[in-house]
Order: structure tokens, then sequence, then C-alpha cells
């Protein structure tokens, strides 16, 4: 598992455009976190599934309504991330109403979640590979704060949690 100190790994993630603008297209288009991250601080949040009760109800409607005092401390972006396909991101960001206030990645394959090593096999509850939940901060691409659940919790990664983090 990634730990704090630790440059993030290259991947590739994916984002549903609703409009053409800013260089990107309408659909799914395809960005490099490498590229990303570069001179931000982002404060990614990872979970195990769109539109699952805990996601949908807690998780990304906290962020949404922390955007602005996340920004105020000093967060450039806000990105929830998760296995899924970018066209299943886009339908729940529009579910959600995140635009302007939280990118919704996916990571459809599991690459960087793997490769952060914040996977987790959901298999038996016919949902395969997924990734744990969890928030970080990622400063010019160098984890400065991870919190990772306990199976079942939702205690340590929501927005408040890592806003209370972050004012330290």
């Amino acid at each position: 598992m990634i730990e704090i100190g630790q440059r993030v790994p290259d991947a590739t993630l994916h984002e549903y455009f609703e409009a053409e603008g800013g260089g990107c297209s309408l659909g799914p288009n395809a960005f490099a976190v490498g590229e990303l991250v570069k001179g931000r601080k982002i404060l990614v949040f990872g979970l195990p599934g769109a539109f699952t009760p805990t996601c949908s109800a807690k998780h990304v409607p906290g962020y949404i309504a922390q955007a602005e005092a996340l920004r105020a401390a000093g967060i450039d972006e806000v990105w929830c991330v998760s296995v899924n396909d970018a066209f299943v991101m886009g339908a729940w960001a529009r579910e959600q109403g995140t635009a302007g206030k939280v990118r919704m990645m996916g990571d459809g394959s599991a690459e960087w979640t793997r490769a952060l090593g914040l996977d987790q096999d959901l298999g038996k509850r016919g949902m395969g590979v997924r990734s744990l939940r969890y928030a970080m901060v990622i400063d010019d691409g160098v984890v400065t704060e991870l919190q990772v659940e306990a199976p079942g919790k939702f205690e340590v990664s929501g927005a408040e949690a890592m806003l209370a983090r972050l004012s330290r």
C-alpha cells in the first residue's frame, strides 16, 4: 500500500465530459495522473463503487458540501476515484451534481487503484475488484496525507475528517 512520503504511480484515469471545451471532447477523456498532479495539491477520495449506498449518501455529498472549504485550505482539486468506467462515473456525477466541485474519475480496470495497493476483491459480493474507501492528499505527486477506512467503516475518509486534518 502506498505510504505518506511516496510518489503516486502514474496511470490513466478517465473522466466523462457532457460538452466539448477546454481541450476535452464530449464523452470519456483520458488523463495521465502524473501530468494532473504536477505542481498541484489534489485531494483524492476512493470508494468501492458508484451508486452504492454509503458512497452516494455520505462520501460524495460531503465533498460537494465542503468543496469551497477545501479550496480555502489549499486544495487545488478534489477527485473521486472509483473502479467504474467513465460512462458510469459521468452518470453518477450528473446525479450527484458534482460539476465544478469534484472530478469524477473512472479507473475502470483498477490500474491506478492496484498500483496504489488500495484495491480489494469484492467478487463474492458480485462486484469484482474494487477500491478500498480512502482519502489522500497528493502535493506535487507526493502523498502527504492518507486515511484508509477499516472494512465497513466511514470515519476517517470523509470531507469533514480530511478538512480537520488539513486545518491542523
